[in-house]
């Protein structure tokens, strides 16, 4: 291989540009050329596509969001605009490519490579929500920036004695807000991995509240429905007055932390590694502390799992 490209597609996540740099600089170390994507496959649809050198990823180690831009692409879900991107590839005479996201991403590059290109993934979304790895690029920063929202509210929950709800994103994961509910202390977590019952949480409220406690923090991830209709239940059934909180699109921002930027770093050069070793329709990941790779289809077969005993020793440490 002599000329490779790089995209970012999907939701942004902090560490994707550590991941574009790692991947453009291991292509120079090795003597290649490496073209940037802009946009996505939409801007691989159009041709968005220019040559990347070790300059174009200076300073950008530490920046969120991903300085490729990212978009949504409905023609590219079409057999005409999977052509499409094919023969812009081609047109560049560009060797191999490497595609940063989650899942949607993923199986994108998968109909590139039935269609014959060679790609690899690699997993950059805030969820963590990738079969086969332990993490994925942006989950740490978007958890760390949830904890210090969550640990600022604790101190008007205090203040006022009220009881506040959050909702976290992680769209049908829960590791968000299990890490974060963890972390933060909250007295009551939410997820989809788990069975919840609005009478049970009413109870341990009821528990911390018999023994003097003056405040209450819940997390909600977002796959379980809104923090407002859990509001609206819980007030329905105590009386107390609650507040809610939808942390929103502020996790997603951000400078990545040193874990995501190291992590990036890592993924983003074994993507490269893994093309000039002839691989392909391959994904990055980490399992214990270790670069690997699998298959596309055993990746994206696999429903990802949430560890259980985190949530066990949240409830236990929570009383």
């Amino acid at each position: 291989m002599k000329r490779l490209a790089v995209l970012t597609s999907g939701g942004d996540a902090p560490g994707m540009n550590a991941a574009v740099r790692a991947a453009v600089r291991r292509a120079a170390f090795h003597g290649l050329q490496i073209f940037g994507v802009y946009h996505g496959y939409d801007g691989l649809i159009r041709g968005d596509i220019k040559e990347m050198t070790l300059g174009s990823v200076g300073d950008i180690i530490h920046r969120g969001g991903t300085t490729l831009y990212t978009a949504r692409s409905e023609e590219f879900r079409t057999e005409a605009g999977q052509q499409k991107a094919v023969e812009q590839l081609n047109q560049h005479e560009i060797d191999g490519l490497i595609v940063i996201g989650g899942d949607g991403s993923f199986r994108g590059a998968q109909k590139l490579t039935e269609k014959g290109f060679p790609t690899i993934g690699v997993p950059g979304t805030i969820d963590n929500d990738i079969p086969c790895t332990d993490f994925t690029i942006g989950f740490d920063t978007a958890l760390n920036t949830i904890v210090e929202a969550i640990d600022k509210i604790r101190d008007t929950a205090t203040s006022h004695e009220r009881t506040y709800i959050i909702e976290v994103m992680g769209r049908d994961a829960g590791d968000l807000a299990l890490w974060a509910g963890l972390a933060a202390g909250a007295e009551t977590v939410i997820i989809p991995e788990a069975d919840h019952d609005i009478n049970d949480i009413v109870e341990r409220l009821h528990a911390g509240s018999s023994r003097g406690k003056k405040h209450s923090i819940i997390i909600v991830a977002e796959g379980c429905g809104s923090a407002a209709s859990f509001a609206d239940q819980i007030k329905e059934k105590t009386g107390w007055e609650t507040r809610v909180t939808v942390l929103g699109h502020i996790q997603r921002g951000g400078s990545p932390t040193a874990f995501d930027r190291m992590l990036a770093s890592r993924m983003g050069a074994a993507a490269v590694d893994l093309l000039l070793e002839g691989k392909k329709d391959r994904m990055v990941a980490i399992q214990n502390n270790q670069i690997v790779d699998f298959d596309f289809n055993e990746a994206l077969q696999q429903r990802h799992e949430l560890d259980l005993s985190i949530y066990d020793l949240a409830r236990s440490l929570s009383i």
